[in-house]
């Protein structure tokens, strides 16, 4: 669904169509197993054209919430970069930059997932927080407006943040990155149970299980800084 809404908005706005959207799944599909050839196995037969079938569906949702003839993309899957002042590396892919007609930036991320309830929808807007803070450091520029697509049940979240908040949000991923750092150097990873255990393969390993877990391989210094820094990413 990703690259399908990459090659729409490499296209003239004017070709922003249904139909043009529609003609780039397929080749995606088949750039996507190219590149990955172990998908292939995955998705076969029926469930290729379910998968096929259910990006349709979104793609079709999209168009009832955004008329992409209108928007003005700045980047598309960019890739950002920096470091915090303590030294913290943030990095990762931002699905879309656009540029208002005032000439601010906003943030766009597309979810293919439902959208949370009002109780979470700070926990989703995390990921956006720290694209934010991204670009007022390499930029100097607080977006003006943070914005989650949700494709399957076609509903839109959006926040505007303020470079106050985002310094706060700097103090919440420094000491989230002090404790991924100690972790890795310690070993220390303390389980925590959820609803989600049910489906893990891994409980025989699992100290809430009465499991054992594996001698943890301490990494060097090199190597543990950049393994977390994927990790924050």
């Amino acid at each position: 669904m990703h690259a399908v809404l990459e090659g729409l908005f490499g296209l003239p706005a004017t070709e922003r169509q249904p139909a043009r959207a529609d003609a780039l799944i397929e080749p995606a599909w088949e750039r996507l197993r190219a590149e990955r050839p172990e998908i292939a196995d995955l998705v076969t037969g029926g469930g290729l054209a379910a998968l096929l079938d259910e990006v349709r569906e979104l793609v079709r949702v999209y168009f009832t919430l955004e008329d992409p003839t209108r928007v003005d993309p700045e980047s598309i899957e960019i890739f950002v970069e920096t470091e915090l002042d303590d030294g913290s590396p943030l990095r990762g892919i931002v699905d879309r930059i656009d540029r208002a007609p005032n000439d601010t930036l906003h943030i766009v991320d597309y979810k293919t997932g439902r959208s949370p309830a009002p109780a979470y929808e700070a926990r989703a807007l995390f990921q956006l927080k720290f694209y934010a803070l991204v670009m007022l450091h390499t930029r100097g520029v607080v977006p003006a407006q943070l914005r989650l697509i949700y494709l399957a049940d076609a509903e839109i979240l959006t926040y505007e943040p303020d470079a106050d908040e985002l310094r706060r949000f700097e103090r919440i991923l420094s000491a989230l990155w002090a404790a991924i750092d100690a972790a890795t150097r310690t070993g220390d990873f303390p389980p925590k149970r959820g609803w989600m255990c049910q489906y893990c393969d891994y409980k025989p390993l699992c100290p809430e299980f009465d499991g054992t877990p594996p001698p943890y391989p301490h990494p060097t210094e090199s190597a543990a800084a950049g393994s977390a820094t994927e990790g924050v990413a």
